[in-house]
């Protein structure tokens, strides 16, 4: 029996890759490697700036929505709108006529005085109860006065308002004061707070911050940190000189036409509007930013930084709602 014979076809021979196509396949690899680390280090960066940006506008934003909502509700108190029209409110030369518990540190004036719904310091902390962290030079003081939009509920020991349309008494023993009644009257909590700018944060040890005065039950008074960040603050009010219900100018706080002790004072004079300057920046510098902006909020020249944290500067003019007669 013969044997059945087979053909093998001999494998293919196989070649690995040359030296010269192993270097191109590197140095092909070795771009596309360096641009991937340049795209990804040019995404981190623009990453970092944008979220640096969208911080500052943040920090801004809440803390002129902040001012804004004590400083357009400015001289509500409650089912009316004039500081004259409150008995037990600050009078020159007494500060508590009712001899209410007021709190202590800032004076009686500073909660009673509702014929000055806004006022503040030019370029200073003016307050006797003084700011914690220190205050940040050449920075002003806002000071607002109002009650609570809603009606509340009677509270001993809180400083609150019974109001009618026509008249109202302030109160702090939780019992509705002699010739209102609950059907012809409301109660709302007497609501005042200071702003001002601390040279250094309780969060961010450093950090200039913007912080404020504010009323509380006792009745005391509570210093509390709003936001971090905000390194200068300015205010000019609009006032109304002639009583027509329009801005005749724009002053400074703490003009002397706005003093009744002063000869400067101008019977009648009403703030109509507000307008609020923030500078702010950063909590930590960036590498490859130089701020020489020169920053001039309000009738402040804070000229330039010179260093390496961002910063922003906002305006805004606030109508206050209830100064109208």
């Amino acid at each position: 029996m013969k044997k059945r014979q087979t053909n093998s076809i001999p494998a293919p021979r196989q070649s690995g890759m040359t030296l010269v196509e192993l270097l191109v396949a590197l140095a092909i690899g070795s771009f596309l490697m360096v641009g991937a680390v340049q795209i990804y280090s040019q995404s981190r960066q623009a990453f970092v700036i944008n979220d640096s940006i969208a911080r500052v506008q943040e920090t801004a934003q809440f803390a002129m929505d902040t001012l804004e909502a004590d400083l357009r509700m400015a001289s509500n108190y409650g089912m009316h709108s004039r500081g004259p029209a409150v008995e037990g409110r600050a009078l020159v030369g007494d500060a508590n006529p009712l001899a209410l518990p007021a709190p202590g540190g800032c004076g009686a004036d500073w909660a009673l005085d509702l014929n000055r719904p806004v006022e503040g310091d030019n370029n200073a902390y003016g307050l006797p109860c003084g700011p914690l962290g220190g205050a940040q030079p050449n920075s002003d003081t806002i000071t607002t006065r109002r009650a609570t939009v809603a009606p509340v509920a009677l509270q001993g020991g809180r400083l609150q308002i019974q109001s009618t349309r026509i008249q109202g008494t302030l109160f702090a023993d939780g019992v509705m004061p002699t010739g209102f009644s609950a059907a012809e009257s409301e109660t709302h909590d007497l609501l005042v707070s200071s702003y001002y700018v601390a040279a250094s944060s309780n969060l961010i040890p450093g950090v200039p911050t913007l912080r404020r005065q504010t009323l509380v039950p006792g009745p005391a008074i509570v210093d509390q940190e709003v936001a971090p960040g905000v390194e200068n603050i300015q205010l000019q009010l609009g006032v109304d000189v002639d009583e027509d219900n329009t801005v005749d100018r724009y002053i400074n706080p703490g003009d002397p036409i706005m003093d009744p002790t002063d000869a400067a004072f101008i019977p009648g004079i009403r703030v109509m509007t507000a307008r609020i300057w923030l500078v702010v920046r950063g909590v930590t510098p960036e590498t490859g930013i130089q701020d020489n902006v020169n920053y001039q909020p309000g009738d402040m020249n804070l000229g330039a930084y010179n260093d390496q944290f961002r910063r922003m500067q906002v305006s805004k003019t606030i109508l206050l709602r209830n100064s109208r007669s």
